[in-house]
């Protein structure tokens, strides 16, 4: 799989990857800018490409008959997140129970235009005590870049813009709703 998810994204659709997925077993990845569903695809080529299990979260619902087997192969884990439960804490067990969790999201929160991240993946690191790596999809420059792990500090708001900083002039496959 891995030789086929090169031969694709290299030679079929022509794309440069910038930097290297990092050796660590548990993280936090933030992908941005997510803008298309087709993200979620491009995601698991890369994820392939690295040669690395990257994991990532949806209701629980979704782990049920007749694709459930899907998620779970793809690398998904169920969640709980009814208004009920605390989806930051939930994931931190998650991260607590595993030796292997690499935990990949949009912070956008929505595939639509947002001035603002939401914050929950934040607080999932500084809880679970594990590093962010930001991953930048950009479709304008046809190019998945990926930057150094760094564990959040007690600034968030220099994080934020250490952030914002990385994916400034980032393209998603629909530009006017980049970050």
């Amino acid at each position: 799989m891995h030789q086929l998810a090169k031969f694709i994204y290299f030679k079929v659709l022509g794309w440069k990857l910038v930097g290297t997925f990092p050796n660590v077993d548990k993280c936090v990845i933030i992908v941005i800018p997510h803008t298309h569903w087709l993200d979620f695809f491009l995601g698991l080529l890369v994820r392939k490409l690295v040669n690395q299990e990257i994991n990532y979260i949806g209701k629980k619902s979704l782990f049920k008959p007749p694709f459930g087997w899907f998620f779970r192969w793809t690398g998904g884990a169920p969640v709980d997140r009814s208004k009920n439960s605390n989806t930051v804490d939930s994931i931190v067990q998650i991260f607590n129970e595993r030796q292997v969790f690499r935990f990949a999201l949009a912070p956008e929160g929505t595939r639509k235009k947002v001035q603002e991240l939401r914050t929950g993946f934040y607080h999932i690191a500084k809880k679970a005590q594990v590093p962010i790596v930001m991953v930048a999809f950009d479709f304008g420059k046809k190019a998945v870049k990926i930057a150094k792990p760094f564990l959040p500090s007690d600034h968030q708001e220099n994080d934020f813009k250490r952030i914002r900083e990385f994916y400034k002039g980032v393209k998603g496959k629909v530009p006017e709703y980049s970050f």
